[in-house]
């Protein structure tokens, strides 16, 4: 299902309109960062012609790909000067052309890592498929693709086309960049410039303790959490929806007593919320209208005798933030308790997974059309029968296929390499190598890095539940970009202090932890925190931050004075402070603290302001003006969290490219809706310390881009993931996959079903009576735990019915 969107014509004349009224603001602001001479680029004017037999000026190059018939050209219709470069597409299927500076010591400009670039052009273009699009040299590996800035507007008369680029990255030494025409039409150019921004970043200031500064702040609020939640939504006016369902209490189930709640963090308060079924380990999404999808549920708990597990329901419903309340939707194809939720580029969602009403193994693929706001019939949604497990990580790649990372909640031994990519109109599923240790990152977290535009994916530790051997710390990085993707190792996880029911010690050796949370942060980086060292046992106080730039982490964090492991939550607040909720181990017992870290970077003084957003009603190729009260570095849509499990697939960071007038930004969206699903997104300004601006809330869609689904890749994909292997074959049709009861983890011959002793002890505990009943007291199981028919892990040598 691969998805085209044409621009639409740009707000140019709105941004016109507003510069008179924002001048006069602007005489006593601060003085933006700017660019200035010189020009670092060769024969910017193609003015000087190439060596004797060439058919380009000279430093500029051909330079494209796909299926497309096209011509370059050098014009006398000229900007300045004499000379032009016509560049002409008169048939295309994909790719695009462009001339392109030429990738070589002499041509290509040098340039510093860590500093920003202005670039601008003359052009004019009968096309609105026109981007700007910039290479770069790696020290090691060479010349490669580094991203799309800008979709200049159709304009018939000569107009300039200005862009900033994000700030170099590490081991870079020269870039290479040209106005691409990925449509049928034709593109002149003329007189390209590029010049480095003497950007000077602000004072670095501390207005916490040192430690505060370097490592951050957690402290636990007043309030406590009102419901026993498993999923957490940040909403549309920044509220939080937490979801209980019956909170894994069979108590609460057999009085059908179920629950939800909203926070508000304006006043720190709590309100419950009338919740008609059990949404316990539901799946969740947010529409494109900023309406919550809640899918599945719990239909009935593991029967006692443990021959029958968990049950999932049919129900679905949609969460309204401004009424607060649920509404029925029609009824899934089948039960899923554990689905995946996956929003696509043209708003619909698409869910795989989970348990059915029997307990079995759901293999149906699930869509939610947004357009008639209903689950489609089974036969309208292509089927690969396809048993993905429970919450498997289902991310949404650039071209519209997605990714599945590997990382998945219960369940081990699925067949092939443990990551792959699924192509929903080719109904195809393709392995990808590289993930290690498929079959323990069971609780692990897989995130796509910032900024969605690189199209990496990091997955980090995880276990297995079933097993239960001390979680790793290992992670691992793919860049989906590539033609035949893989991953690699990433570094491993740092590691802190374990409590492992008699204190806290060191970790040691290999350990590492599962249901670690990841949180996509406005500086760019990812905040890992909570997490355990054994399924629903064992919590491990650690935080880190992971660099996508330089691909290490900085450990060493403050850490969350609450244990954070089954059945936690951590998420980004439009106040750019991280909340954290939950913690279920599996003595049955649930933690209602609320923790909230203040990053480092909130400690390094006053914050930049988004002063005035001319429109937060935005659409897919448009440019969209913002004034600020000081310089900024960046710009980026954050998709507010839907995180159960240590699963948020949809969780992204997209960059906005600047074009920078003074405290004007001009901000360019993505014409991709693949890199930004439809929705409302938390829009942050940041600047060159990394710290952020309080979010202000856009809306991302456009119907009548939304309309055409063109089955071909956009010019921001250029060629990559088109060189995987053979595709697997898909299984028969079938019903269902058998599951064992004992799925979750749990023996359910002792206690209640919300209580989960082991199927396996950690290997550390002897396979005797009394080491498993001294485990069982150390991490405060009930005592007397009524035995439910056998006794497999002989909890009751003096078989009087009661464990230890």
């Amino acid at each position: 299902m691969r998805l085209t969107i044409r621009r639409r014509a740009g707000r140019r004349a709105a941004l016109l309109a507003v510069g008179a009224m924002t001048a006069g603001l602007l005489l006593t602001a601060p003085q933006q960062a700017t660019a200035g001479p010189p020009n670092l680029l060769s024969n910017p004017g193609f003015e000087t012609a190439g060596p004797a037999g060439a058919d380009m000026p000279s430093c500029w190059s051909k330079s494209g790909w796909g299926d497309n018939d096209f011509s370059f050209t050098t014009v006398a219709e000229a900007h300045t000067g004499t000379k032009a470069m016509k560049v002409s597409l008169t048939r295309r299927v994909d790719g695009d052309r462009k001339a392109l500076v030429t990738e070589n010591s002499t041509c290509a400009p040098t340039v510093t890592p860590g500093k920003q670039y202005d670039l601008s052009a003359w052009y004019k273009s009968d096309t609105p498929d026109v981007s700007v699009t910039v290479f770069r040299r790696d020290t090691t590996a060479g010349w490669q693709y580094w991203t799309d800035l800008q979709n200049p507007p159709v304009s018939a008369a000569w107009a300039r086309t200005e862009v900033r680029t994000p700030a170099v990255p590490p081991n870079t030494d020269k870039i290479a960049w040209g106005l691409s025409v990925y449509g049928v039409g034709t593109l002149t150019t003329d007189d390209y410039v590029l010049e480095e921004v003497d950007a000077v970043p602000p004072q670095p200031a501390c207005s916490g303790t040192a430690e505060e500064c370097a490592k951050g702040k957690w402290e636990v609020i007043p309030a406590k959490n009102p419901v026993r939640s498993m999923h957490a939504v940040v909403l549309k006016n920044g509220k939080v929806l937490l979801i209980a369902g019956s909170g894994n209490d069979i108590a609460q189930f057999n009085a059908g007593t179920f629950t939800s709640a909203v926070y508000n963090p304006a006043n720190g308060t709590f309100k419950t919320v009338p919740t008609p079924v059990d949404m316990f380990c539901a799946g969740h999404v947010q529409l494109a209208d900023g309406r919550v999808l809640v899918m599945s549920g719990n239909k009935g708990y593991p029967s006692a005798d443990g021959k029958i597990g968990y049950q999932g329901l049919k129900d679905s419903y949609v969460f309204d933030p401004a009424t607060e309340a649920y509404t029925k939707t029609n009824d899934m194809n089948g039960g899923h308790w554990y689905p995946s939720a996956t929003i696509l580029g043209n708003g619909d969602v698409i869910s795989f997974g989970g348990l059915k009403e029997d307990s079995t193994g759901n293999v149906t693929a699930e869509k939610f059309s947004a357009a008639q706001n209903k689950w489609l019939p089974m036969n309208e949604v292509n089927q690969t029968w396809s048993y993905w497990g429970l919450y498997p990580s289902m991310i949404l790649m650039q071209d519209g296929r997605l990714f599945y990372s590997g990382s998945h909640t219960f369940g081990n031994g699925t067949p092939g390499t443990g990551a792959s990519i699924y192509d929903y109109g080719a109904n195809t599923i393709t392995d990808v190598p590289g993930l290690r240790n498929k079959d323990q990152r069971d609780e692990s977290a897989s995130v796509l890095l910032p900024p969605a535009q690189d199209q990496r994916v990091l997955t980090i530790g995880g276990g297995n539940n079933e097993t239960n051997p001390a979680a790793n710390r290992i992670t691992d990085i793919i860049d989906l970009k590539k033609p035949s993707p893989g991953y690699t190792a990433g570094p491993d996880l740092p590691q802190g202090l374990v409590d492992t029911g008699t204190g806290k010690r060191p970790q040691t050796g290999a350990e590492g932890k599962m249901y670690v949370s990841a949180v996509l942060l406005p500086d760019g980086k990812v905040l890992e925190t909570g997490g355990g060292l054994h399924d629903r046992a064992d919590p491990v106080f650690e935080a880190s931050f992971f660099d996508p730039t330089t691909n290490t982490y900085q450990a060493g964090l403050a850490t969350d004075p609450i244990p954070r492991t089954y059945h936690s939550a951590s998420f980004l607040m439009p106040d750019g402070r991280v909340m954290s909720v939950g913690d279920n181990p599996g003595n049955g017992t649930y933690n209602h603290n609320v923790s909230i870290y203040t990053p480092p970077y909130l400690f390094k003084g006053a914050r930049p302001q988004i002063t005035s957003v001319i429109d937060t009603q935005w659409v897919y190729g448009d440019t969209q003006r913002i004034t600020v009260n000081r310089p900024i570095a960046k710009a980026e849509l954050i998709r507010p969290a839907a995180v159960t499990h240590s699963s948020d697939p949809n969780q992204r960071f997209v960059d906005l490219p600047m074009t920078v007038n003074g405290n004007n930004i001009d901000l360019n969206v993505t014409s991709n809706p693949n890199l930004a699903p439809p929705g409302w997104y938390m829009l942050f300004a940041v600047d060159a310390n990394g710290v952020p601006s309080i979010a202000t809330w856009v809306h991302l869609g456009g119907p009548s881009a939304l309309a055409a689904t063109q089955e071909q890749p956009s010019a921001h994909e250029h060629s990559f993931a088109d060189k995987l292997g053979p595709a697997k074959q898909n299984p028969a049709k079938r019903d269902s996959v058998p599951v064992a009861p004992s799925v979750a983890g749990c023996d359910r011959h002792y206690g209640t079903a919300n209580v989960c002793v082991p199927t396996r002890f950690p290997a550390e505990v002897k396979e005797t009576s009394r080491a498993r009943c001294d485990w069982l007291a150390s991490h405060q199981y009930p005592k007397r735990l009524k035995v439910n028919g056998s006794d497999p892990l002989r909890l009751d040598p003096d078989r009087d019915g009661y464990a230890c």
